[in-house]
């Protein structure tokens, strides 16, 4: 999810928290814990460094091995020592650590949930899993944190609780959701007569889903909006024999290597242009105003050398799809 999300949900993490005697009594160890889960919930995202190196580092490792399996317990040690230590209260040390662990384990399951995916179960696999249940940003996960974390702040309610009624609404909340993406999956089924595979995006409100479905020859793409299923695309696959040294060229560069390996469904795309070809990689998961919104393209002159690449999105940040 989200940036602002994830350091709400640490944060009311924090009030959960206040459910173990030891830490609604003693004043600086709920400090202790509230640093571990509010830190612990954004440490994942410390992989946002990779854009220092350019888009196809970031690509190669957003969601990659800061997600991964030993993650979590990494955080959980590499934060939560060093915030008992700060606050003086090493002989909890363990109970902070489980705290922040529990923080960066929400924040990989939030992020599988999302459509863009995450590498959670690497080294064993370095597959992409994604639910696709949850936006982005969920405005009401976020309007019901923000508001229990507003009553904590002045007092209205007790803090534990407020919070374990608040968290045990939030599974409920997102179990509801990945029931209501199986029924649209299974209805877009036998709709398009058995697709191969289908991904779906959320929208904000939760309301409506865009959808990509492969059907063997062509992928195609829409909407489900109040049950009602909208096909806006139909884009037929390309059969790259004919353009296959062309192709072979332009993989060679190091941000369509990067792609292809987060792209599951990708539609190919070659265009002889009067001084050399243009060769691009879209992800057909993602769509906007009918047109591939994530993908790669590479220039190369008559003699098959790379001239130039781009890599990533094709619209602002605050506009659909939210991934």
């Amino acid at each position: 999810m989200d940036t602002g999300s994830h350091l709400l949900f640490g944060a009311t993490l924090g009030g959960l928290a206040m459910l173990s005697p030891a830490v609604s009594i003693q004043p600086e160890l709920m400090y202790a814990v509230l640093a571990g889960t509010v830190i612990g919930s954004h440490a994942p995202d410390f992989d946002v460094f990779a854009r220092l190196k350019g888009r196809a580092a970031y690509i190669r490792h957003h969601r990659g091995i800061t997600h991964s399996l030993p993650a979590p317990l990494v955080w959980a040690a590499v934060i939560g020592i060093p915030s008992a230590m700060i606050f003086g209260v090493m002989e909890h040390v363990l109970l902070v650590m489980l705290w922040t662990l529990a923080a960066a384990l929400f924040h990989v399951i939030l992020d599988l949930f999302n459509a863009y995916g995450v590498q959670c179960f690497r080294p064993v696999s370095s597959r992409w899993w994604h639910l696709d249940a949850l936006c982005l940003f969920d405005p009401y996960l976020f309007a019901a944190h923000a508001a229990c974390l507003s009553m904590w702040m002045f007092h209205i309610l007790p803090a534990g609780p407020m919070f374990a009624a608040l968290y045990g609404g939030t599974v409920v909340y997102i179990a509801l959701r990945l029931r209501l993406r199986w029924r649209v999956r299974r209805r877009l089924n036998r709709f398009l007569g058995g697709a191969v595979g289908i991904t779906l995006v959320p929208s904000l409100l939760g309301n409506s889903w865009q959808f990509t479905a492969d059907c063997g020859d062509c992928y195609r793409a829409g909407t489900v909006k109040r049950g009602l299923i909208t096909v806006d695309s139909t884009v037929k696959k390309l059969r790259a024999n004919q353009h296959v040294p062309v192709v072979k060229a332009a993989m060679e560069a190091d941000g369509v290597r990067a792609f292809l390996g987060f792209a599951e469904q990708v539609h190919l795309q070659v265009e002889q242009k009067h001084d050399g070809y243009e060769v691009s990689w879209k992800d057909v998961r993602f769509w906007r105003d009918n047109q591939m919104a994530f993908g790669a393209l590479v220039t190369l002159d008559r003699n098959m050398n790379v001239l130039g690449q781009h890599i990533g999105w094709n619209k602002r940040s605050w506009e659909s799809p939210h991934v």
